[in-house]
């Protein structure tokens, strides 16, 4: 961490998603509503009975829920790719710290190979199975260069991880005209500059490969002091739905998943705090990592969004102009900036500076 942490937890122990995550693996999920009417008939009540009614209505409701969701996703993302984890190299984007390296250490110590590019040195040095190369994701010619030496030492890359992203935090007149070049670069070009370079072998793989992008929620709502940063949530948002349309056609191996988090609990935010803990709970890198391992392992596609105020973000677009900004202002969506203390800069050599 750049910063001491100035606060005991970066969570309420008590939210909103933590009561779903219980109801759903209990009062919502199907086999254990049909426990309820067996448990029933084992007290020998007869199937006529209107609590026994009851509990199968629900129980069958839930089911026929359940395969909705099967088969919806069928539909939206195909048939899951064949995954071994001794074929696949990796290829990570700001996989120096926080989520990224996270998922660069899981992968690492399973067997994959792992490629980590980032402008900073990796925060633990080495990690088993993990080789680092300093680039600036921003710079098409160093990624060029390095894409050129990770086929060379690792073999075609599989996988693309693209979590590269830095944030300004400045109200938009604050903003020099460098800063946001540098802050589009890295978050939005840099995207486009990796899926050029590593996107032919990923799409040539025998088995197909997997392409995640990291976006965020607020690339939906948008929010103040976080113009440059909204502007390319959205566009890479954008840039996935499309890719992925162009990529069903021409190479249907391929899988994408897209992940649209609320505010990680990792450096680049630092300082943030969540309006709601118990709405909009700060989300830990490790359950976003968990879903995304899960989702690259299964070789399907994927869109992860958490955490449940995330999942809902679309429909914010919905409501009519006004009631939007009831709900901003309730949400203090455009106030959650003020603390925002972020991590130290990074000089042209990588190097922290003041």
């Amino acid at each position: 961490m750049d910063y001491p942490p100035d606060r005991d937890s970066w969570f309420a122990p008590l939210s909103l998603d933590l009561i779903l995550k219980v109801l759903n693996v209990t009062f919502f999920h199907p086999f254990i509503a049909w426990i309820i009417p067996l448990s029933f008939r084992a007290q020998t009540m007869h199937w006529d009975a209107p609590p026994m009614l009851v509990s199968i209505a629900w129980a069958a409701c839930l089911t026929l829920a359940w395969i909705a969701g099967v088969v919806n996703h069928r539909l939206a993302y195909g048939l899951p790719r064949h995954v071994d984890l001794s074929d696949e190299v990796i290829v990570i984007t700001g996989g120096a710290s926080g989520l990224g390296l996270l998922i660069a250490e899981v992968y690492g110590m399973r067997g994959a190979s792992v490629a980590v590019l980032d402008v900073r040195d990796m925060e633990n040095g080495e990690a088993r199975g993990v080789t680092f190369y300093k680039c600036d994701v921003g710079d098409k010619d160093q990624v060029a260069r390095v894409a050129a030496q990770i086929e060379r030492d690792l073999g075609p890359p599989t996988i693309l991880i693209n979590n590269a992203a830095i944030v300004n935090g400045k109200p938009l007149l604050d903003l020099d005209l460098a800063a946001i070049d540098r802050a589009i670069s890295t978050n939005l070009l840099g995207a486009f500059y990796t899926l050029k370079a590593f996107l032919p072998s990923i799409t040539s793989a025998p088995d197909g490969g997997t392409i995640v992008t990291m976006s965020s929620v607020l690339g939906h709502l948008g929010a103040a002091h976080l113009t440059d940063y909204c502007a390319a949530k959205a566009a890479l948002t954008a840039l996935h739905k499309s890719l992925e349309a162009e990529l069903r056609i021409s190479h249907p191996r391929v899988r994408a998943v897209l992940v649209e988090p609320g505010q990680l609990s990792t450096p680049l935010f630092h300082g943030v705090r969540s309006p709601n803990a118990f709405l909009a709970p700060v989300v830990e890198p490790v359950d976003v990592c968990r879903a995304v391992v899960a989702a690259i392992d299964a070789g399907r596609g994927a869109h992860v969004a958490t955490p449940f105020y995330a999942r809902c973000a679309p429909w914010y677009n919905v409501l009519p102009a006004g009631l939007q900004v009831v709900a901003r202002r309730l949400a203090g969506v455009d106030f959650a900036m003020r603390s925002f203390r972020g991590r130290l800069p990074v000089g042209e050599n990588g190097e922290r500076t003041e």
